[in-house]
């Protein structure tokens, strides 16, 4: 059984510039397809604009409040949002709270930095 505590896992600063602690990935579990991470943003921060290639995103928001943008279209998002990002559309997310903004991130494919295509 492959259980991973947020606690344990090491951080890493993603492409986008986003801290991201991979939780379940074929990089330490049996998953294959997909991937599982929390990042986090402190007030003011923001992932730089991006697309990915391959991959379809679930930004679900734990804590916090930022600001959401996808593809053309921007808007406020908190605890219990849920944002669908479709693989080659652009997408940023930035921190307009005064704690750190907490989400998790599902990827699947696997999240991946070569996947990842920066526009800013």
């Amino acid at each position: 059984m492959d259980v991973r505590n947020l606690d344990r896992v090491p951080a890493f600063i993603t492409k986008d510039g986003s801290e991201i602690r991979e939780l379940l990935s074929y990089r330490n579990s049996c998953i294959r397809n997909q991937s599982l991470a929390e990042a986090r943003l402190p007030p003011g921060g923001s992932t730089q604009g991006h697309h990915h290639v391959r991959t379809e995103e679930i930004y679900y928001i734990l804590e916090g409040r930022g600001k959401m943008q996808v593809a053309d279209e921007t808007q406020e998002v908190g605890p219990g949002d849920a944002v669908a990002i479709p693989p080659g559309v652009y997408h940023k997310i930035t921190n307009i709270g005064d704690c750190v903004l907490r989400f998790l991130c599902c990827c699947a494919p696997c999240y991946e930095h070569g996947d990842t295509v920066l526009r800013e």
